[in-house]
């Protein structure tokens, strides 16, 4: 996080391509692979939640003090989109973004990370 007076911490889209369909096709891989990548980036877990889709696919997140994880998978695309939304500096999301990666098999990965509630006060004041 850039300056924790001014922000609320920082967002993590991350994009994993060519995943394996047999790991992102039914909630409990996905499930373990988020779960392991939260407790191994040291997040605290309050509570998580997954859905299975038919014929497969499978959405789910994950609570944490923190803030949370969510993931959506597209195995007939070899996709899956997970969020990362951390405040504080305890916490290593690089770390989970390794272990979803190698974890979903995936062999390419986009990642883009936002400083949430950095406001340019100055632009908002010209605005009115």
């Amino acid at each position: 996080m850039t300056n924790p007076k001014n922000t609320f911490g920082d967002h993590y889209l991350v994009d994993l391509y060519g995943c394996d369909p047999s790991l992102i096709s039914t909630v409990q891989p996905v499930r373990d692979v988020l779960l392991n990548a939260a407790i191994k980036s040291e997040s605290t877990i309050l509570d998580d939640s997954f859905h299975q889709f038919e014929p497969y696919g499978a959405s789910g997140v994950i609570i944490i003090a923190e803030s949370h994880f969510s993931i959506h998978t597209w195995p007939e695309s070899n996709f899956a989109a997970v969020d990362i939304f951390t405040s504080g500096n305890l916490m290593k999301p690089q770390i989970a973004i390794e272990i979803m990666q190698a974890g979903y098999g995936a062999n390419y990965i986009k990642v883009v990370k936002m400083t949430r509630g950095a406001l340019d006060t100055q632009r908002i004041q010209n605005n009115d």
